[in-house]
């Protein structure tokens, strides 16, 4: 295994586990945001609630985006044994 190849292969893993990694936080992170600016604008100073919009959105984001993410973390894996193979033989 050249350098070259190596390279490629750890830069495609870490984009993959970057935009899966987005898919899931990003959503939770603008629903924390919409309830933080509703809670400076009426002044309510609850801590926690802002914890169950954002949990309901991960999770939902989860649900809907999960086949997707398993897919192309299955997808990632088969394509580095392949690589493995014709390095091998």
């Amino acid at each position: 295994m050249n350098m070259d190849l190596a390279g490629d292969v750890m830069a495609s893993g870490i984009q993959l586990v970057l935009l899966i990694a987005a898919v899931a936080i990003v959503p939770g992170l603008l629903v924390g945001l919409c309830v933080s600016i509703f809670q400076a604008t009426t002044q309510i100073n609850e801590q926690t609630l802002s914890f169950l919009p954002r949990l309901l959105v991960t999770l939902t984001i989860l649900i809907v985006a999960g086949k997707w993410m398993l897919t192309r973390l299955a997808d990632f894996t088969v394509e580095i044994f392949h690589r493995a193979a014709a390095l091998v033989g």
